[in-house]
């Protein structure tokens, strides 16, 4: 069977995103034959030894976009671990709980994509807007293995210095700035979702069906707004460095790891 070649691989999206990834570690430019992405590659030095670590930016934003970029990383570095960081809505407005806060971690176990669906007359659907009705057909990908165990371990240690939520993540093909759309079409079916964004459902669903060894994956975004009338951008850079700083302390002192 063929192994794992290289520790991780890191995918981010925004500008904002990217400017945090590249001060997790010392990168340096990779381009990879018959391929125009442009790749980033750096080491982590833990336990005598040099762990590959391979980050790039999707081209847009979404699920596609997600789904493309992790496949081919995949198929070029063979990642023991596939990491999206970055920043997302909270569901703090939706559920008045006031537990989550900007620039908390969003740690998913699930991803799902909300948007899945058919838009059909308002007397054949579940949600109703006004004149427009709409089918829910949401999927979902879990997340899970003993793999995260450390991760779990760690966030309830004293060591962690960062606020963790775990729980779903839902991903939709649009941003979402609307109290009633997170009520009517996300809420109600992971009602514990944590939060929502566009692309960790095609990251989850490339490393799901890529080929052996099909590598793990870590979804973790961090809190920017709460996706309802609100939204700005006012806390995305806060954000993307929350996240991708617990993103650097799992590659660097908390994951386990078997390439060589």
């Amino acid at each position: 069977m063929k192994q794992y070649q290289t520790y991780a691989a890191i995918i981010y999206v925004t500008e904002t995103e990217r400017e945090a990834a590249m001060r997790m570690f010392d990168w340096k430019p990779l381009m990879m034959p018959g391929d125009a992405q442009q790749y980033y590659e750096a080491y982590i030095g833990r336990d005598g030894k040099q762990l590959r670590v391979i980050g790039a930016q999707q081209d847009e934003m979404g699920m596609t976009a997600a789904a493309a970029l992790t496949a081919k990383m995949i198929f070029h570095f063979a990642p023991e671990y596939v990491v999206m960081p970055g920043i997302a809505a909270g569901t703090n407005h939706i559920r008045d709980d006031g537990t989550q806060q900007f620039g908390d971690v969003l740690l998913a176990d699930t991803v799902w994509n909300f948007s899945n669906g058919k838009y059909v007359s308002p007397n054949q659907a579940e949600i109703v807007f006004g004149e427009l009705g709409f089918q829910p057909r949401p999927t979902s990908v879990e997340i899970a293995g003993d793999y995260l165990r450390p991760v779990m371990d760690f966030i309830t240690s004293e060591r962690n210095e960062f606020y963790v939520h775990c729980g779903p993540l839902a991903s939709g093909t649009a941003v979402v700035a609307n109290k009633l759309v997170m009520q009517k079409q996300v809420m109600q079916y992971y009602e514990n979702t944590k939060g929502v964004e566009m692309e960790s459902y095609g990251v989850a669903y490339a490393a799901a069906h890529a080929v052996e060894p099909k590598p793990h994956v870590i979804i973790a975004k961090s809190v920017c707004d709460f996706a309802d009338e609100r939204k700005d951008d006012m806390y995305q850079k806060f954000a993307a460095f929350t996240s991708c700083n617990f993103v650097r302390e799992l590659l660097v002192s908390v994951l386990d790891y078997s390439v060589t």
